[in-house]
């Protein structure tokens, strides 16, 4: 059925452009108005502690717009006390915690949650108590799922960057692999995201495992706004993903 797998948008590489020459132009809380006024079912946004895209501020004003719209803002986060701080200060729709480290380009793989239970667990149980809902952004491992729902969260969300940079017979292995994962998740009582590295293709890919209720998608999103504008890049991504369902 149409609408049946949840888009979200992430906005970050707005604010990438943004903060390149400072000041206020493009807007990232702009972008997201945008985004949902087209189709978009929510917003997504990473605070990351080195701050080189969204900033406090931003986060700030896309809670204030997402609460008004009465869409859901997904917070992506590192597990340190600043960012609890700050996600039960605002307390989105729904947090998910990622891996960060300060020299990488761009979330590089899955947080690693088998063998590191008791540093996340207080996390995922603090936001969950404050009625967050809580993701976990992992590889499509069993390990990992089995380990997301040791701790307590919701939610996972499969890391994709791999499926989309692979081709041919290892693509296909791949995609056993996050099928495999989708699957004990949803019999762990998980709810099954996935993104990273998604274009029109690839996320109509996603939609074949069943389980797989969101997508969220930013950075092919905001580069083809570049050629089409952010409004019809949405629209053609939420068409492709339409289309197979």
């Amino acid at each position: 059925m149409a609408g049946l797998v949840r888009l979200g948008v992430n906005i970050d590489h707005v604010a990438t452009v943004r903060n390149a020459r400072g000041g206020v132009h493009p807007d990232p809380v702009r972008a997201a108005r945008e985004a949902l006024s087209v189709g978009a079912d929510g917003i997504t946004a990473h605070l990351r502690e080195d701050r080189r895209h969204i900033t406090d501020a931003d986060i700030a004003a896309l809670s204030d717009l997402c609460a008004t719209a009465g869409k859901p803002l997904n917070l992506e986060m590192a597990v340190t006390e600043e960012m609890l701080a700050i996600a039960l200060r605002h307390r989105p729709h729904a947090a998910c915690l990622v891996p960060e480290r300060r020299e990488e380009v761009t979330t590089e793989g899955g947080l690693a949650v088998a063998g590191h239970e008791a540093r996340i667990a207080p996390v995922v149980k603090a936001l969950a108590d404050a009625g967050v809902r809580v993701s976990l952004f992992i590889e499509p491992s069993i390990a990992q799922v089995e380990a997301a729902a040791a701790v307590g969260a919701q939610v996972v969300e499969f890391h994709t960057g791999r499926y989309c940079h692979l081709s041919g017979d290892d693509r296909a292995i791949e995609f056993e692999r996050l099928q495999a994962a989708a699957t004990r998740a949803a019999d762990l009582g998980l709810e099954v995201h996935a993104g990273h590295g998604l274009d029109y293709d690839t996320a109509a890919d996603m939609l074949a495992i069943p389980e797989v209720r969101e997508l969220n998608i930013g950075h092919f999103l905001i580069g083809e706004a570049v050629f089409v504008g952010l409004a019809t890049a949405i629209q053609r991504m939420r068409a492709a993903m339409d289309a197979k369902l």
